[in-house]
Formats: C-alpha cells, sequence, structure tokens
C-alpha cells in the first residue's frame, strides 16, 4: 500500500443504534463529527486487519477466528463510495473492551503494537495503550446504552 495513503487514512469508531444510523454517518458532510455521537478519532488504526489482531489478542484467540466472527470488519456501506465507508466491529470485541480491566488493556498494548499494521503506522506500545483506553471507554459508554461499535474510514 502505498505510505502516502496509509498516512492519510482517517478511522473514525463510534457507536450507533443499528446498522442504518452508522451508515447514515458515511452520508453526512463532516461526518461522525457531524452526527453528535460518541466518536474516537483515530489515524491508520484500520477496522478489518488491525481491530481484528487486536481482538485476537485481547479474547486470545487466532486471527483467523477474530476475523471470521458476525460483524467483524463488515463493510456496511456502498462500496462504489471507496472515499467514505462504514465497517461494523464484531460484538465479541466490544464486549472484551467494555469489560477490559486497565491491567487487560496494558497487557494487550504490547503484542498489539508489534503486529504489522501497528509497526508500519509506528504506532509503538504506550501509543497502542492510549488508542486502548480510548476504545474501551467507547465501548463501555455503547455497552451502557445498548449500541454497537462501528468506524467511518476515510481518505
Amino acid at each position: 500500500m502505498d505510505a502516502r495513503l496509509v498516512a492519510m487514512t482517517l478511522c473514525d469508531y463510534f457507536s450507533a443504534a443499528d446498522d442504518q444510523a452508522a451508515v447514515a454517518v458515511a452520508e453526512r458532510p463532516g461526518g461522525s463529527a457531524e452526527a453528535a455521537l460518541d466518536v474516537v478519532f483515530l489515524k491508520n488504526i484500520d477496522p478489518v486487519v488491525a481491530i481484528a489482531q487486536l481482538e485476537a489478542i485481547l479474547t486470545d484467540c487466532t486471527y483467523e477466528e477474530a476475523s471470521q466472527r458476525p460483524r467483524s470488519g463488515q463493510l456496511l456501506s456502498s462500496p462504489e463510495n471507496d472515499a467514505v465507508l462504514v465497517f461494523s466491529l464484531s460484538e465479541t470485541l466490544g464486549e472484551a473492551l467494555a469489560a477490559a480491566a486497565p491491567a487487560d488493556l496494558l497487557r494487550v498494548a504490547e503484542p498489539w503494537s508489534m503486529t504489522a499494521e501497528l509497526l508500519q503506522c509506528q504506532v509503538d506500545a504506550q501509543a497502542a495503550l492510549g488508542i486502548l483506553e480510548a476504545l474501551a471507554g467507547l465501548a463501555q459508554r455503547a455497552d451502557s446504552a445498548g449500541l454497537r461499535l462501528y468506524c467511518r474510514w476515510s481518505l
């Protein structure tokens, strides 16, 4: 992948009531920031590979198992609009993040930072821990409100 594209990729992780509400975010000018949703703004943390790797490490399963779970990195928006895409995150990941204690996040940060995707983006263990804390907070708030987790990916 072209390094210039990787450097410009924005991945807004957010919670929404359902897939329809999440896809509507892709159609909004300004996206999730303008949609009055709970959002964690990240760069380069892709919702398919990097998030499945996170799920595998956090839930102690293989990458293949994590990536095959229902809703894991599932494209919900139209693939024709490749400038803005919306992906779902698995319920398993949402539950694991919502239940994660600080020690769990600390345990996961280093091995996750050593994956090829995070190494390529120069995300070290300290930065990975910050990302994990933000995602866990989002998951906890979503769980409390009965919402699901999603990612709005854009260039």
